[in-house]
């Protein structure tokens, strides 16, 4: 193995802030994941369901859990984050899991985020509510973030999905974005850089 192989990867966390195993937040996030990964990045996933509800709910800062989960975001260079919006505002399990996180874990870090909600008006709870709390966290290189309404994006019992044309260009090009500021040109993705999900509680909340 070359000693570029070895040194020069990228890895990207995608947090899915959806409570639901089947939603449209979630779809987006998966194929923003799957663009990444095409393009040679190393893509890990987690979901709500990769923390234990109670250590979650009642804000385990010094769980096994909140320990596992600062230390794959503190691991990764850059991070996917989705939500959908309920009543104007993300989703309460996505602040659990950021609230967890140290004061400047996004620092130095490539975010994007990506929400869906029920109206174009929900936008504002994306750059109003959203990109505040990424900001206090230190992240000072928030990418545009992808918002799409639920008539933009369907999904069936099994979770798979359509995705509008225009909303599918502005999340290809936004993931095109991350990926040219994370990975250098000519690098190659780690073989070894753990795809899997935190071994906790299940699987990512899809």
């Amino acid at each position: 193995m070359s000693s570029l192989r070895r040194q020069v990867f990228a890895r990207v966390l995608a947090i899915a802030g959806s409570p639901s195993q089947r939603s449209r937040s979630s779809l987006l996030l998966r194929h923003a994941a799957g663009i990444l990964q095409s393009r040679g990045l190393a893509v890990g996933e987690l979901g709500l369901r990769d923390i234990p509800a109670e250590e979650l709910i009642e804000g385990h800062y010094a769980g096994a859990a909140a320990n596992a989960l600062r230390a794959r975001v503190a691991a990764a260079d850059a991070v996917l984050i989705s939500t959908p919006v309920y009543q104007a505002s993300f989703s309460g399990g996505l602040k659990a899991v950021l609230d967890l996180l140290d004061p400047k874990a996004l620092a130095g870090k490539v975010v994007l985020p990506i929400a869906t909600g029920g109206s174009p008006a929900h936008l504002l709870a994306l750059e109003y509510g959203l990109k505040p709390v990424l900001s206090a966290l230190g992240a000072r290189h928030i990418l545009a973030g992808v918002y799409a309404t639920d008539a933009q994006v369907q999904v069936d019992e099994f979770g798979v999905g359509e995705i509008d044309a225009e909303v599918r260009r502005r999340l290809e090009d936004s993931v095109e974005r991350l990926s040219e500021q994370t990975l250098p040109r000519g690098a190659i993705a780690h073989e070894s850089y753990d795809l899997g999900r935190l071994a906790l509680a299940g699987g990512f909340s899809v």
